[in-house]
């Protein structure tokens, strides 16, 4: 039985999800040895090289564009989301950064509604709430996530949201692979501008780390890319907070970050948003 264009949607967000999560781990490792920005311009060229040589047979058609500036304020949105955000975890835990992170969904959801007609029910407003209570949990106002540096991923929620919703309306009639390149392209391109001043030179024991993040960063662009055109902005939203479960997890496990009662508690109520979302989506007869 073939899998519905919500599945699809949802399945490709959650796929989107956790590629972003793993290249944020692998990030967080190579910049304790290279320093961010060297982190980042890794990143942003090695995604440019891997997907060049995979479009290279169609190249002419791919760079062709319908939205050349909508393209470059995607690209921009990123970048600026992907450097927040790469800072953030570099001063602050992974579960932390991914709590402030979620409240992108917020962002996304208002947006869509604003800008793109999407619909707002009471359900996915319930949904939205349920998930931001959740990460509330895990974040907890007055502990240590709120100091200056929780404000990075704060901005990096905001810049994500802008570049989901315009991913989003290009996305209807853009090639996906046309989508990729570009935001590839113009983060390498900023990035190599500026490489004298940051520089700090890669060993070749840091190759499966640049080999990770370029993976990940290129599968994970095209699965959120395929789902925004498979899936209202809106609904998918939800799914963004899965990144808390996995940054719960790689916190455990490669940074022996051990969560509390109150994180393994919003990171169930989150799930719980997630799946009640999916299941109205899929199964209910009345969509919200």
């Amino acid at each position: 039985m073939p899998l519905s264009s919500t599945t699809k949607a949802i399945l490709l967000m959650l796929a989107a999800i956790f590629c972003f999560s793993t290249m944020d781990m692998m990030a967080k490792l190579l910049s304790q040895r290279v320093g961010t920005m060297t982190t980042l311009w890794v990143r942003y060229l090695g995604q440019t090289v891997f997907v060049t040589a995979l479009i290279a047979p169609k190249f002419s058609q791919i760079i062709q564009t319908r939205y050349p500036k909508l393209q470059l304020a995607r690209s921009v949105f990123l970048l600026c989301a992907t450097s927040f955000f790469f800072f953030g975890i570099s001063n602050i835990g992974l579960a932390e950064a991914a709590s402030v992170m979620s409240t992108n969904p917020i962002f996304i959801t208002l947006g869509a509604a604003l800008f793109l007609g999407e619909r707002f029910g009471l359900r996915r407003a319930l949904a939205i709430a349920a998930a931001l209570i959740g990460a509330l949990l895990v974040i907890r106002p007055g502990s240590d996530v709120f100091s200056p540096f929780a404000l990075l991923p704060l901005a990096a929620a905001v810049c994500y949201s802008a570049y989901a919703l315009t991913t989003r309306f290009v996305g209807r009639d853009e090639n996906a692979w046309t989508s990729l390149f570009y935001t590839a392209l113009f983060g390498a391109a900023v990035l190599t501008l500026a490489l004298p001043q940051f520089w700090q030179p890669l060993a070749w024991a840091d190759a499966p780390l640049v080999v990770g993040i370029t993976l990940c960063a290129t599968l994970g662009q095209l699965a959120l890319i395929r789902a925004l055109m498979e899936g209202e902005a809106a609904m998918l939203a939800p799914f963004s907070y899965a990144g808390i479960l996995f940054a719960i997890g790689y916190g455990y496990f490669v940074f022996s970050d051990s969560p509390d009662g109150f994180t393994a508690l919003g990171a169930l109520v989150i799930a719980a948003a997630g799946i009640y979302v999916w299941h109205r989506e899929t199964f209910g007869k009345t969509k919200s």
